[in-house]
């Protein structure tokens, strides 16, 4: 029971690492002069409501820059993973064949007796070896 659980535990916690590392988010910072005001992760964060409006007719608002900053950090995950199973190399191929030969093989059950033997006759008995050993049942 011990160990079944263990098994459990290890491999639940197994699968939540390869999530983690294959999983890729965003930290999106909002910053209204040199001080933080918003974090979050996933979506934009929220803005402190001190923007200017960018119009298109307004000239100096395109010039000036204001106390508002957003920083957005994107953090990739691993995309490494070896998915695709379907190029494997010839060593790779000869040990999965080999292997799936000797698991299949070892727990099939042999429901007949077989007597290799079976085929043969038995050797032609030249001197009595019982009487030669003086080794007799009572």
């Amino acid at each position: 029971m011990l160990k079944g659980c263990f098994k459990n535990i290890v491999s639940f916690s197994m699968a939540l690492l390869v999530l983690a590392s294959t999983m890729s988010f965003t930290i999106s910072e909002h910053y209204c002069g040199d001080e933080l005001v918003a974090t979050s992760l996933f979506v934009k964060a929220d803005t402190c409501g001190m923007e200017m409006p960018m119009s298109p007719s307004n000239e100096t608002s395109l010039k000036t820059n204001g106390c508002c900053n957003d920083v957005v950090q994107i953090i990739e995950g691993h995309d490494d993973l070896k998915s695709n199973y379907t190029q494997l190399e010839f060593k790779e191929q000869v040990f999965l064949a080999a292997f799936r030969y000797a698991y299949n093989n070892l727990f099939e059950m042999n429901d007949n007796n077989l007597v290799p033997f079976n085929h043969y006759t038995p050797p032609l008995i030249v001197k009595d070896i019982q009487v030669l050993d003086a080794v007799f049942l009572i």
